[in-house]
């Protein structure tokens, strides 16, 4: 189970304000880099990961104090805008930047956006905890969810409900879990209109258990006690999972990818150091309770 964080919203963009380095480089196993000097790093993006970088934030300001890492959500596509504008140092995403925004990035910066891989996520669907539903193919999942899909009613998957319309929770399009969705379960087709479009990973899932007929999907993180898992089968007859760190980690589970932090080029010193702390084992142990997958093998 994961913990929450209030994290504030910067409307529509999150403003860095770049102080000073902090050190250059950690000693690779979570300890703090020399820092004489006050930093901020600004990272905005994907609500997916927005209570993992609360989380390195966090951490990290123990083992570095002289550096305060200050944490937005808004979506991957916002905290992308905002890295090619130049007004934040880290774009958390869960999607890759595209060939128009690397381009768009360059042109307004110079720069070339440079990709950090960090961790690996599930994207789990959810339904009530009283839903019956134990599992579902991808394919069954498009017909719910994709335009001209034929699945509308519980009762046409075998579930008995006082309610028998599915209620489809969804993203915004400017979500990179939206995006994910729509390219690797709709085969980039459109979804259906009518779906509950929400603004952020949490409200799916909050939304989910205040529905009984609901149906939703979101970062594997983020499960509360009034809803559950749907066990995912990439094809019909297939073996159907759970989005567990195991079943991503051993690539069983078919819903999953990764995420990933950009900078503009290669990033000054002081941001280095905390992507380098990051990607050490103390940072990718947050990885692992946060309920998220590491990229590199823990000791």
């Amino acid at each position: 189970m994961r913990r929450e964080f209030t994290v504030t919203a910067v409307g529509l963009s999150c403003v860095a304000l770049l102080l000073a380095g902090c050190g250059k480089g950690g000693n690779g196993a979570g300890g703090a880099p020399a820092a004489p000097r006050k930093a901020v790093i600004a990272a905005c993006g994907s609500d997916t990961m927005v209570n993992l970088a609360q989380m390195w934030a966090e951490e990290y300001h123990k083992v570095c104090p002289d550096v305060s890492v200050e944490v937005s959500g808004g979506g991957s596509g916002v905290g992308i805008r905002d890295l090619a504008t130049g007004i934040i140092d880290l774009a958390d995403s869960s999607r890759d930047i595209s060939a128009s925004e690397r381009e768009q990035a360059k042109q307004n910066t110079g720069k070339e956006p440079k990709e950090w891989r960090v961790a690996y996520d599930g994207i789990a669907v959810y339904v009530h905890k009283d839903n019956p539903l134990e599992s579902l193919t991808t394919e069954q999942l498009a017909a719910i969810y994709g335009e001209g899909g034929t699945i509308e009613r519980w009762s046409q998957l075998g579930v008995k409900l006082p309610n028998d319309d599915i209620i489809r929770i969804s993203r915004q399009n400017n979500s990179g879990t939206y995006v994910y969705f729509r390219e690797h379960v709709l085969g980039k087709k459109d979804f259906k209109l009518g779906s509950r479009d929400m603004s952020g990973s949490k409200d799916v899932v909050e939304l989910v258990a205040r529905t009984p007929g609901g149906i939703g999907y979101s970062g594997m993180g983020y499960k509360i006690a009034d809803v559950k898992f749907v066990k995912i089968a990439a094809k019909a007859g297939e073996l159907a999972v759970d989005p567990t760190i195991a079943n991503v980690h051993d690539k069983l589970y078919s819903l999953a990818r990764p995420l990933f932090m950009y900078t503009l080029g290669e990033p000054p010193a002081h941001v280095k150091s905390y992507l380098d702390w990051i990607l050490s084992p103390a940072g990718q142990r947050i990885v692992e309770q946060a309920g998220y997958v590491p990229v590199v093998a823990l000791p």
